[in-house]
């Protein structure tokens, strides 16, 4: 079965600077669609969503221009999710440049390493209730204790589809399962929430991980968003602190065994050429 993968990063230190990289000296290097394909050979992923990679702030344009431009040439890349600053005054001239590029189809600011005051500003709020005037979604990425966070601003954008990136980034190495728990079932409940099935394997042991470790994860996700409100992504490079791009491929199909061929068609594709519009 096909899969459209709606978290992909590339980057390239030679073009833009990516300061958090410094800090991990696995992915402090240049990750590019040639590596990509490589390891996404053979896995039947037809389709990818690049996902901004929290490219240092002055870049940020020009890093979907860049990615505008490599589709030209590379048709497997069908959208974008950009990088943005809802926090900044100029945020809407921001919203404006991006919508000159036809493959962007949202706006991603990554709030995991910021301080949690930064997403509940008034300013914020009314910043990120102006992408549906450009057809645009947010990629909410938080921490597992953060996802309360999430939820308010959902909650006070409801005309806005949220999707929240990595199943809410929780402690998998550690099997803290609870509040994640009660956080995902009262997100779950919004109905402009969809949740990313991706990232898990990166918050796992890297030694010992196995998929049955994730299924807790998977299933609980699966319960309550249901399988109209889910979509895969790999997260590579990032993936790769733990596992390949395949390894992690085989652990969700070995987790999806017992469910039916039109719900894993859902997860799978259905839903991201949706809510993507790929």
């Amino acid at each position: 079965m096909k899969l459209i993968d709606t978290h992909q990063h590339l980057w390239d230190l030679r073009r833009f600077p990516y300061s958090w990289c410094a800090g991990l000296p696995a992915l402090n290097r240049n990750f590019l669609l040639a590596d990509y394909a490589r390891a996404a050979a053979g896995l039947g992923i037809t389709k990818t969503v690049f996902m901004e990679c929290d490219v240092d702030e002055p870049h940020a344009l020009e890093e979907a221009r860049e990615i505008q431009r490599l589709a030209g040439e590379e048709p497997l890349i069908a959208g974008i999710v950009a990088s943005g600053r809802p926090e900044h005054a100029d945020f809407p001239r921001h919203l404006a440049e991006l919508a000159k590029l036809p493959l962007v189809r949202g706006v991603r600011r990554v709030l995991h390493t910021q301080p949690d005051a930064l997403s509940q500003s008034p300013q914020f709020a009314e910043h990120i209730r102006l992408l549906p005037e450009f057809g645009f979604t947010f990629d909410l990425c938080v921490l597992a204790r953060q996802l309360p966070l999430a939820f308010a601003l959902a909650e006070a954008c409801p005309s806005v589809n949220f999707i929240l990136d990595h199943c809410g980034v929780p402690d998998v190495k550690a099997g803290a399962l609870d509040p994640w728990r009660d956080e995902i079932a009262r997100l779950a409940r919004l109905p402009n929430v969809a949740c990313k099935i991706s990232g898990l394997v990166a918050y796992a042991d890297p030694a010992t991980w196995t998929a049955e470790q994730l299924r807790p994860w998977v299933d609980h996700v699966l319960e309550h968003f249901g399988w109209d409100r889910v979509v895969w992504g790999g997260d590579w490079p990032v993936c790769t602190i733990s596992a390949t791009l395949r390894q992690w491929v085989e652990a969700l199909r070995t987790l999806l065994a017992g469910s039916s061929p039109g719900q894993r068609a859902l997860l799978y594709h259905l839903n991201a050429e949706r809510i993507y519009r790929v």
